[in-house]
């Protein structure tokens, strides 16, 4: 595994550690949208293992087909897409996650990180 993708795979792991302890002091928003970043960093690390490169996106659907990943983490990945935009902008989203929704984040984010792993 090339350096700079043990990097973005430490940095994805690092964030879902993070979204966890989040969870825990009920920080719902953050947690979720570490999560999303989790999934997206580890998306772009086996982009750099197999192409030695990524798109400078942020679109969890369009990284998980460039990377042909299974059509079930496919189908998590677009539950957590919007999560990037919902917690960042007030104009966008003005209700607050709740735990369920931040549960299941942590939930997809640990799968997809579980696959990109075995599957780098």
């Amino acid at each position: 595994m090339k350096e700079e993708v043990k990097r973005w795979i430490n940095k994805a792991e690092d964030d879902l550690r993070k979204a966890v302890d989040n969870f825990k002091i009920k920080n719902y928003d953050l947690t979720s949208f570490l999560c999303q970043q989790a999934v997206e960093k580890a998306l772009k690390a086996i982009l750099i293992e197999k192409t030695g490169k990524f798109p400078k996106i942020h679109d969890l659907i369009k990284l998980g087909k460039l990377i042909n990943i299974d059509e079930v983490l496919l189908k998590e990945c677009e539950i957590l897409n919007p999560v990037y935009i919902k917690t960042r902008y007030p104009d966008i989203n003005n209700e607050k996650y709740t735990a369920k929704e931040s549960k299941k984040d942590i939930e997809i984010a640990k799968k997809v990180l579980e696959w990109i792993k075995k599957n780098i």
